[in-house]
């Protein structure tokens, strides 16, 4: 066993850095995992609304996941030193960090994609410019909205007066986490940035982005994949501080020393829901719906920019190398899914861990007319209601925690509901979006899915088969795909052509249409009682 391994000595690694935690996957050449370390990290919530974390501590949670990885697959007689090929990164996306070229200190916190306390400068801005909120969506795809990463970097600019500073003295670079992260593997401060290193032949301090990640900026053109000048301009932005944008699968460039895997190409990059595309092998007409800590359902539409008229985004799903054509898709995304099972363990302590939910909402047929709508941060797609806050209603004396554990997982299921019926629509509007074997498959992954109520419930609720693949990590498994592809371990055809390495889960809907109708109903008079409660105790 320990030969054939030597033999194979092709792998890739993946960071898969998330809004709650980070891993580093190592995928053999069959893209089969074989050692994986997972590390949580803080979330600084400093005000109501606002969401921080620290960049400097993702960083070292990179580094942990890394070597620990490493270690695992080495004792397991992998020789990963010798055989790991390339590094793909799939991260969180709007996450915003403003850090200095010179010193390489970040000068705030990240401001998290679910962070609200931009609301007054997306007031402000709508006021101000023609077409309101949808000023920039010809240009970017997205409306003006407290969660994409422009007006969390304006907070940053009128508010922090480290920041003010920084831009003015040219000393301000500014990205998402993948930027972050590649401009420190690559070197960081240790060398001038973009410079060469003529001893060992490398470039330190790379400043990069990927098409899919600038594409949740609100800040790049989705027709060239280049920076909108015109947008930068009116928000007043330097395009100096900006990353230079990359396709999602070529070489970027090499761990520096001081880091585990110093020497390997990165090669790969994806925001989090496209690798989950990739991961998914989500061709033109597929869809997918992931369940981590919000839940984000894409659907790819090809070379076509689909615009939504029901509330949904339009944004890069992939493209897979510089001269490769740009694939697009259509998203709604979904604040809170799975911090609401986090929410019921920290914020109220009825389960000791997130795995425990399933088990209490069993204890109960229903839930019992309890309606749970979790818009702790107001409401993304396909409503974009920042003034929404959390509701719990259709309680009595019957109810119970059990049936409170069941309204919150109802309660991620209408959301993607929601989505799916708002993305139908705009698909047909357009002419409708071909798949291979004409139906669309609602194809989830992602840690919460592994709960099989909640999986049930969504085809329930849905009325439609939901399909889990034997690897719900797909994320990971899409940046890797990414940096395989780049170094060339595998062809596009090849990846393709994987399917799932594990035996799919299929989860029949069992509820009665007459049922379905009238559980939605009661769910869309729940979600309008959140409406413009954001102020009320203040």
């Amino acid at each position: 066993m320990a030969e054939e391994k030597e033999k194979e000595e092709v792998y890739v690694g993946s960071i898969d850095q998330g809004t709650s935690s980070t891993r580093f996957v190592i995928y053999d050449r069959e893209a089969k995992p074989i050692a994986s370390h997972q590390v949580e990290f803080t979330q600084f919530y400093p005000e109501a609304g606002w969401v921080e974390q620290d960049p400097m501590e993702i960083l070292e949670s990179v580094k942990v996941c890394t070597a620990k990885a490493v270690d695992k697959a080495t004792a397991d007689g992998y020789n990963v030193d010798r055989g790991l090929k390339a590094i793909g990164i799939a991260n969180q996306r709007e996450t915003t960090v403003v850090w200095s070229k010179s010193s390489g200190l970040p000068f705030h916190h990240a401001i998290v994609w679910m962070d609200v306390r931009t609301s007054s400068i997306c007031r402000r801005l709508e006021s101000e410019l023609p077409g309101g909120k949808n000023h920039f969506l010809d240009a970017c795809g997205l409306p003006i909205s407290t969660y994409f990463s422009a007006i969390k970097l304006l907070w940053l600019m009128e508010t922090v007066e480290a920041v003010k500073l920084a831009v003015q003295a040219g000393d301000a670079l500014f990205g998402t986490i993948d930027a972050w992260l590649i401009w420190n593997l690559t070197g960081g401060c240790g060398g001038d940035v973009g410079a060469v290193d003529q001893e060992q032949h490398r470039v330190y301090g790379l400043h990069v982005t990927d098409c899919s990640n600038a594409s949740r900026t609100m800040l790049m053109n989705l027709k060239t994949l280049d920076w909108d000048k015109p947008t930068l301009e009116t928000l007043g932005i330097p395009i100096e501080m900006m990353p230079k944008i990359v396709t999602n699968s070529e070489i970027i460039g090499v761990v520096a020393h001081g880091w585990p895997l110093s020497g390997v190409p990165i090669a790969g990059c994806l925001g989090d829901q496209h690798a989950a595309m990739l991961g998914q092998l989500c061709q033109h007409g597929e869809g997918k719906s992931t369940y981590g800590t919000g839940a984000f359902i894409l659907i790819n539409t090809g070379k076509d920019i689909v615009r939504s008229h029901h509330g949904l985004l339009s944004t890069v799903a992939y493209k897979l190398g510089p001269g490769a054509p740009t694939n697009y898709a259509l998203e709604g995304s979904i604040a809170i899914a799975g911090a609401a099972i986090q929410w019921l363990r920290d914020g109220l302590g009825i389960i000791q861990n997130a795995a425990e939910v399933e088990e209490l909402a069993e204890l109960v047929e229903n839930s019992g007319g309890v309606y749970f709508v979790p818009a702790f941060i107001g409401l993304f797609a396909p409503w974009w209601r920042d003034d929404a806050r959390g509701v719990c209603i259709g309680m009595t004396r019957f109810s119970n925690k059990g049936h409170i554990a069941r309204a919150v997982l109802e309660s991620i299921c209408f959301q993607v509901n929601d989505v799916l019926e708002s993305m139908y629509k705009d698909v047909v509007e357009h002419g409708g979006v071909e798949s291979k074997d004409g139906s669309f498959l609602l194809r989830v992954d992602g840690g919460a899915s592994a709960n099989n109520l909640l999986m049930q419930t969504q085809a329930d609720l849905l009325g439609s088969a939901v399909v889990r693949p034997g690897n719900i990590e797909t994320t990971a498994l899409g940046a890797a795909y990414a940096a395989g592809l780049a170094v060339g371990i595998w062809s596009e055809e090849q990846i393709f052509a994987f399917g799932d390495n594990a035996k799919a889960t299929i989860f029949q809907p069992q509820l009665d249409e007459s049922k379905r109708q009238k559980r939605s109903d009661s769910w869309c008079k729940a979600v309008s009682r959140t409406f413009d409660l954001a102020d009320l105790g203040h």
